[in-house]
Order: structure tokens, then C-alpha cells, then sequence
């Protein structure tokens, strides 16, 4: 009886647990793919024009935070957030739309366009903030993120860490905040713990530092 009662548990759980671990599998499996895909950057560039409709033909986004400037961003970046945006571990109706496989089929897709944007030169510069504490940002910024951004926000390609420099500024200020409300869910968590950290003049000010430096 012990064994059979056992066993019941067993298939109970197999059957409502694994549904996390299976999305996370799938997801890991797409980035991988996406990794060992050689980039066309012609027909990433055919790609791209749907994603012109809104992040603009230069890829710099908009001044509203809505849409943010993609241009020279690391391709690594980009292809885990669309990835992400295809498994619900990150939010937002459109690009859970476009990141779907109609428009983009497959692995091979998403690094054909992700490579194509990661090589677009700098657009015009990002709209900034009020610009009354860009050096206390600056100083923030050195304290508490220049150590995984680095020392210009330029990120880390190959460990696939984001390029903030240069990115508009509402739109900064917005990703922080959702982060630590927790509509950003592929957040790590000691990023949001870090973030939590800063109040509301020093998100303003940050935000304005990293809208107004290129990190190149």
C-alpha cells in the first residue's frame, strides 16, 4: 500500500511540476540555438524592418521611454530578450507579438536580426533627463553598477551583459522601476535587491548620467 501511495505521489507531481522546468529547458534550447546560428546579416536586415515600425530605421528608439533605442546593442542581449518575450519571462504586448514565430520563424531568425541590429552605428542622441545631478548619477552609477556594466555603461558582450550608455532616458528610468514592482520577471534577483536600493532622486539621476554617455 506504502509503495503504491508512493507511486501516486510520484505521477501527481510529475505532472504539476515540471511545467517550469520544461519552459525553462525550452528556453534555454532556443538561446543556444540562437548562439550557434551563423548571422545573415541581409535577411537580418529584411527583419528589422518590421522592428523599424517602432524602434525607428535608425534603431533609436523613442523619447517617451515606451520604446527604447536597440541600435549597437550586444546581439547576445537582444536575442535573450526576444527569446524571453517568447517564453512570458518578460512583458509587453507588442513585442510579445512581433517575437512571435510569424515573424520571426525560427533560432536562425532571431540571430540573423539580432546580429544586424548589434552592427547599426549610433543614432542621434538619446533624449536626456533635467540634468541638475548628472555627476552624483555618475557617481552612483561607479558605485553600484560599473562593476557588471562597466566603467561607460557599455555592458559585456560575451557575457551578455547590456549596453545602458546612450539609451533614452524615460526609458531607463521606467525599466528600473518595473523591475522592482516585479513586471520585469527575468530580472535576477540580486539585480532587483541592488536596484531597490536607490530612491527616487537617485534613479532620476542615474538614468540622466547613462542617457547623456556613449560607451563605446
Amino acid at each position: 500500500m506504502t509503495s503504491k501511495l508512493t507511486a501516486l505521489a510520484f505521477c501527481v507531481a510529475a505532472a504539476l511540476y515540471p511545467t517550469a522546468t520544461r519552459a525553462m529547458s525550452t528556453t534555454q534550447e532556443e538561446r543556444a540555438a540562437v548562439h550557434r546560428a551563423v548571422p545573415n546579416l541581409d535577411r537580418g536586415a529584411q527583419l528589422f524592418e518590421v522592428c523599424a515600425a517602432c524602434h525607428q530605421p535608425d534603431g533609436r528608439g523613442t523619447s517617451d521611454g515606451l520604446v527604447p533605442r536597440i541600435a549597437g546593442q550586444h546581439a547576445a542581449v537582444l536575442a535573450k530578450q526576444l527569446v524571453d518575450y517568447r517564453h512570458d519571462k518578460r512583458w509587453d504586448l507588442r513585442m510579445e507579438h512581433f517575437s512571435e514565430k510569424h515573424f520571426l520563424a525560427d533560432a536562425q531568425a532571431i540571430a540573423d536580426v539580432t546580429a544586424f541590429i548589434a552592427q547599426m552605428p549610433d543614432p542621434a542622441p538619446a533624449a536626456t533627463g533635467p540634468g541638475q545631478s548628472v555627476q552624483r548619477g555618475a557617481t552612483i552609477y561607479s558605485r553600484r553598477c560599473r562593476a557588471c556594466h562597466g566603467a561607460a555603461g557599455e555592458g559585456d558582450r560575451r557575457q551578455a551583459v547590456p549596453r545602458i550608455a546612450g539609451q533614452q532616458y524615460e526609458y531607463l528610468r521606467r525599466q528600473i522601476y518595473d523591475a522592482v514592482d516585479g513586471r520585469r520577471p527575468n530580472f535576477p534577483d540580486e539585480h532587483i535587491r541592488l536596484l531597490a536600493r536607490l530612491d527616487h532622486d537617485d534613479i532620476i539621476d542615474v538614468a540622466d548620467f547613462l542617457s547623456r554617455t556613449h560607451g563605446r
